[in-house]
């Protein structure tokens, strides 16, 4: 089987913090989906932005070039989110408080709804993998109890968005960075250990569930469904 995968979104899959300036997870995800039996070729398309937003990667989902490469594409991993929380964070750096994420919050679930859909337009049944949020705040808020709590409420609308269509995804990862030793030097960033462990949940999800959905390249021509 052959398949392009199309990964768009944040630094997270441009790679920012990746030493190697490879593309962060998605290099050792290749080589860990092209070891497996019955895969012939892996091609990946790496749509990340450094700084993006939600509402910057639903500007790009209207250009001819991000949906010709949808188009083209047999799944689609998105990482996004994590600048929408850190506009909040810097916006309020001096008095941070819960109640400051909350219209963004609710923006965040709008936008994701729409970031799908704009997708499903282009390629109605490609299957979507939506990365989850995690919390790189441990080294700069160690008192601000409610960051945590924070992650939790948006990954919880990223699994709420996700369980409302067919042939979507969501993997969490939020656990991998509570050690702070898989972060860049950064403190924001995953590091290479960082990244390799987001490939293997990655892979995880595609070997346990997508791929076996989706077995052949162009699927949709033959009306595959969740």
């Amino acid at each position: 089987m052959n398949y392009r995968i199309m990964s768009i979104g944040d630094s997270l899959t441009k790679g920012v913090g990746d030493s190697t300036m490879r593309g962060g997870y998605i290099p050792n995800l290749k080589k860990k989906l092209q070891g497996e039996k019955g895969i012939n070729n892996i091609e990946f398309l790496n749509y990340g932005v450094k700084g993006n937003k939600t509402q910057d990667l639903l500007k790009r989902l209207e250009t001819n070039e991000v949906q010709n490469a949808i188009k083209g594409s047999d799944i689609v991993i998105l990482t996004i989110g994590g600048n929408d929380i850190m506009k909040v964070v810097r916006d309020n750096i001096s008095h941070l408080e819960k109640n400051d994420f909350h219209s963004a919050k609710v923006q965040y679930e709008k936008n994701l709804y729409r970031i799908i859909d704009s997708i499903r337009i282009v390629h109605p049944r490609i299957p979507i993998i939506l990365i989850s949020l995690y919390n790189p705040f441990y080294t700069w808020f160690a008192d601000v109890k409610e960051i945590d709590e924070i992650l939790i409420e948006w990954n919880t609308i990223g699994q709420k968005v996700i369980d409302n269509y067919k042939g979507t995804y969501f993997v969490h990862i939020e656990d991998i960075f509570k050690n702070a030793h898989v972060l860049h030097s950064d403190y924001f960033h995953p590091n290479n250990k960082g990244y390799n462990l987001i490939a293997n949940r990655v892979f995880e999800e595609l070997t346990e569930n997508v791929l076996k959905k989706y077995p052949t390249k162009h699927y949709s021509v033959n009306n595959r469904e969740n």
